[in-house]
């Protein structure tokens, strides 16, 4: 027989969720920061596969994110007020997909090997699982309100794709 857990301790378990994925997260780029510390020459010698390692680990991570992150859809999707203030969270951060197309266009900023330029690029990288993770939250939740936010959350992300994959081929057709 299963035990119903009350709200607190489902929320509770959803917060421990994040935390071991962020500890896990936390461990698996320290390694790969000693990796890069350890052999200094196979990463100059091979210095697309590590990044093409650093895109991976980033996917991994964002996809271990989704994980509780589903789990947390399910715990507030009968709750109107929680779901909302979820749906409007979703929507802060699909604006951060446009501000950080912007931020590309600034060459400064894009030529930077800076943390700002790290951060901007990672951002766009996982624009994909974003869309995702915006398009399983719409399906799971019950509430008008709640399912516009995310709409409009899914239209600034999708929308930001769109801009860049034109762009793209538009500056390269010249």
């Amino acid at each position: 027989m299963l035990v119903k857990l009350s709200w607190r301790m489902q929320l509770g378990l959803v917060a421990a969720l994040y935390a071991a994925v962020l500890a896990a997260a936390a461990l698996l780029i320290l390694v790969r920061y000693l990796q890069y510390v350890e052999h200094p020459a196979d990463v100059a010698a091979a210095g697309g596969m590590y990044a093409g390692g650093d895109l991976a680990l980033e996917i991994i991570i964002v996809c271990m994110l989704l994980v509780p992150t589903f789990v947390l859809a399910l715990v507030i999707r009968k709750s109107e007020p929680a779901y909302t203030l979820y749906a409007k969270l979703l929507f802060a951060l699909s604006l951060t997909a446009p501000l950080s197309a912007g931020l590309l266009c600034i060459p400064a900023v894009r030529q930077s090997s800076g943390w700002l330029g790290w951060v901007i690029l990672d951002r766009m990288f996982v624009s994909p699982l974003v869309v995702v993770a915006i398009a399983g939250s719409w399906f799971l939740t019950r509430f008008a309100r709640a399912r516009r936010w995310i709409s409009y959350a899914g239209l600034v992300e999708v929308l930001t794709l769109a801009l860049l994959a034109a762009l793209f081929l538009f500056a390269n057709h010249s």
